[in-house]
């Protein structure tokens, strides 16, 4: 060996680095909704901010979803890079059992953790303007578009019922996606939709015709037991006064299997790109910290140390 000295070196150099970390990149699943829905949409917007925010450190592949049932279930068969979007009520079934999970339980279900809640369902009674329909009441004898399938729908049937509509209302035979051009040609005179606000559909109705979106008191609030919400004035066109009506509250989740580490930097990264995702989509605005009440069962310890740092308030239930 003519230098042994400098294979000495070379081979220590070597050691050194192959022994350094590879440059960190998490990989992230993210499963939400049908492609072309507007949770669908918040799903790309997240992967983008995550991307952004992260410079590259956290990637996000998003999949289609038939529904939040379907989320919840795939914990079963998921890791540690899983994350999806589901009302805190559904978890709620899940780990006990009820509803959707009746004799379906998974020890797995357990383990769901929530990181950070996304835009509500929030429930719009749409009305023209011409009709003379102020309150939910005034529905009476008009025809209404509740659609087919969605909780819109379901939740809509339920308000009917509730505030003693039922019968008393003529329910068109048509899809949701035609409600607005049947409304601005006088087919119905209302119809209901849910969806993070501003809603795509009233906007675009509030653009073609004059419209109303209707207000629940405090006691009909109340008595759907579903939480409080208010849109703020002018958020769709002509409307001058906040809106008062019943949301869902939507939540992202993971398990305990995805480390501390990484649910810190998504949970801390959401929030502080939170204004660029305002910025270039409204329904963003909705999400804040008012929204934290409504995560029922744990956070990730992971998203709780940065919720600590940032002084947010968490419920002992929670952590």
């Amino acid at each position: 060996m003519k230098n042994p000295l400098r294979l000495i070196a070379l081979i220590a150099a070597a050691s050194i680095i192959t022994s350094l970390p590879a440059a960190a990149e998490t990989r992230i699943t993210y499963k939400s909704a049908k492609t072309g829905s507007s949770y669908y949409q918040m799903g790309v917007e997240i992967a983008e901010a995550m991307k952004t925010g992260t410079k590259g450190g956290v990637i996000v592949t998003l999949e289609e979803s038939q529904g939040s049932t379907q989320n919840v279930m795939e914990v079963k068969a998921r890791g540690a890079d899983y994350v999806f979007t589901t009302p805190p009520a559904l978890i709620e079934m899940a780990q006990t059992g009820k509803g959707p999970f009746k004799d379906k339980t998974d020890p797995k279900f357990e383990s769901i953790r929530a990181l950070f809640p996304i835009p509500s369902l929030t429930m719009h009674f749409v009305a023209r303007a011409d009709k003379g329909i102020k309150t939910i009441a005034d529905l009476a004898g008009k025809t209404v578009l509740l659609g087919k399938g969605s909780f819109g729908a379901t939740e809509g049937a339920k308000y009917l019922t509730l505030f003693g509509l039922e019968g008393k209302v003529t329910l068109a035979n048509a899809e949701l996606s035609n409600a607005v051009a049947a409304l601005k040609n006088g087919q119905i005179d209302a119809f209901v939709t849910a969806g993070s606000w501003p809603a795509p559909n009233v906007i675009e109705a509030a653009a073609s015709t004059p419209i109303t979106v209707l207000s629940l008191s405090d006691a009909q609030v109340a008595a759907t037991k579903r939480a409080s919400l208010t849109i703020p004035a002018d958020t769709y066109a002509g409307q001058k006064e906040a809106i008062h009506t019943t949301s869902l509250p939507v939540v992202a989740y993971t398990t305990s299997a995805m480390s501390d580490d990484t649910a810190y930097a998504l949970t801390k990264t959401f929030w502080e790109q939170k204004a660029a995702l305002s910025s270039s989509a409204a329904w963003w605005k909705g999400v804040n910290q008012s929204l934290m009440a409504t995560i029922t069962g744990k956070i990730h310890p992971g998203a709780v140390r940065y919720y600590k740092e940032a002084g947010f308030k968490l419920m002992p239930a929670q952590m």
